[in-house]
């Protein structure tokens, strides 16, 4: 292995002065309820409301000022990951075993829809419809009965860009607010007159959604922490240096704390994506972020063969995984932890992203170690049970008294000692 490029910097660090701004967020919500998120609505986003609700009629307004190939382009991308996610909910199956290796003794699961969630779809630097149908979309595939779905302002629009607005209605959101930044995770995890408490919390969001969220943590439930989005491309002598240029690229443009790995076993492709990505940088209306992004996070190793590159990859345990090689099929069967895998010289990230079908709400930070993305599954919470007859309590009172014996809980022995002597 050798670096042919490192990155710079480290892209996400624990900072003590958010942490307590942050907190200092969460306790106005609590305390003060719509009149802090009014407030937080003029101080952070310059505009004055009145509500953070979004009413019907303002959903039926941003349909008018949308043209209407992108309602057929967001319908498209809604079907597609409606599909892949009640394919996904077919996975998941109730469970109830009546003759177990216990005579008696018949277990099982049961699988309920969180009641109330909160979806958080990120509006700052660009509206992002997608977002919506990956969260508020999912959400109803799953069966939870209330999707509540919110976005900040966006400049020029005094509410939610009106693209972000169809997406949530076309998703299914039973409601809309008009809120962002921790302010409105507080308002999901406490709730205020307006905006009522979920369940659930979900969709990534800047640097002080995340804190929100890891602070609210316990009070709620939530899906993950999102740090900087990250793709590693795992490459050969057969890839395109202008394909993953782009690729690298078109990550690098989401934020300057993004992260770009090429990871390739071809020195001499290595140097020509290189400089491919200079050359389409120069014309890239996003280049500002992107130049900061891939010059400080961007890195190039140069791998000895694909089975040290996969090994390197399943370190890193990237966000995005790109596969670009000969054998693609039998390559992509190795990785072991990313969130999602795209296969082939002809698979950007970008169709994840929109319209494929498969979530875009992924693990970062190397998280893909040990967690996954959003899917049906993050909405559906799996409950136990077991049925024990007379004989069951029998065949199993032996082993259980000893364990309660050992572990020094009387009373949970003799709740059993009690039955079999009775």
């Amino acid at each position: 292995m050798k670096m042919l490029k490192q990155a710079e910097k480290k892209t996400c660090q624990r900072d003590q002065r958010l942490t307590a701004t942050v907190m200092d967020i969460i306790d106005d919500v609590q305390e003060n309820g719509d009149k802090a998120l009014i407030k937080m609505a003029k101080k952070f986003d310059s505009i004055d409301i009145n509500t953070v609700r979004v009413s019907k009629e303002d959903v039926r307004k941003a349909y008018t000022q949308v043209s209407e190939e992108t309602v057929k382009h967001i319908k498209f991308a809604a079907g597609q990951v409606r599909y892949f996610a009640g394919e996904q909910l077919k996975c998941l199956l109730p469970l109830n075993i009546t003759k177990s290796k216990i005579d008696g003794l018949e277990l099982g699961h049961r699988l309920t829809p969180v009641e109330k969630c909160g979806c958080y779809i990120p509006g700052g630097r660009y509206p992002m419809p997608s977002a919506a149908l990956m969260s508020v979309l999912v959400a109803k595939v799953a069966g939870v009965k209330h999707v509540a779905a919110c976005s900040p302002p966006y400049a020029g629009f005094g509410t939610i860009h009106p693209a972000t607005l169809v997406a949530m209605d076309i998703a299914g959101a039973d409601e809309i607010y008009c809120m962002g930044g921790a302010q409105a995770i507080a308002a999901y995890a406490y709730g205020t007159d307006t905006v009522g408490k979920v369940d659930l919390i979900v969709g990534p969001g800047n640097k002080f959604v995340t804190e929100a969220k890891r602070q609210v943590i316990g009070d709620v439930g939530i899906d993950s922490l999102a740090g900087p989005s990250d793709v590693l491309i795992i490459a050969d002598e057969t890839a395109n240096p202008t394909f993953m240029a782009i690729d690298l690229l078109a990550q690098a443009e989401h934020d300057p704390d993004a992260k770009t790995i090429l990871v390739c076993t071809d020195e001499e492709l290595c140097k020509k994506t290189e400089a491919e990505l200079h050359r389409l940088l120069k014309d890239l209306p996003t280049r500002e972020v992107a130049s900061i992004s891939w010059e400080n996070n961007g890195e190039i190793i140069l791998a000895d063969n694909i089975e040290e590159a996969i090994a390197i990859s399943n370190k890193i345990a990237p966000e995005h995984l790109e596969i670009q090689v000969k054998n693609e099929r039998e390559v992509a069967e190795k990785p072991l932890y990313y969130g999602s895998m795209f296969v082939g010289h002809y698979a950007p990230v970008a169709f994840g992203d929109f319209v494929s079908g498969t979530n875009h709400t992924l693990p970062t930070m190397s998280t893909a170690r040990f967690s996954n993305g959003v899917w049906a599954g993050t909405f559906i919470n799996v409950t136990f049970h077991q049925f024990v007859s007379r004989q069951g309590c029998e065949n199993m009172a032996e082993a259980c008294m000893h364990f309660a014996q050992t572990e020094g809980l009387i009373a949970h022995r003799d709740s059993v000692r009690l039955r079999v002597e009775e």
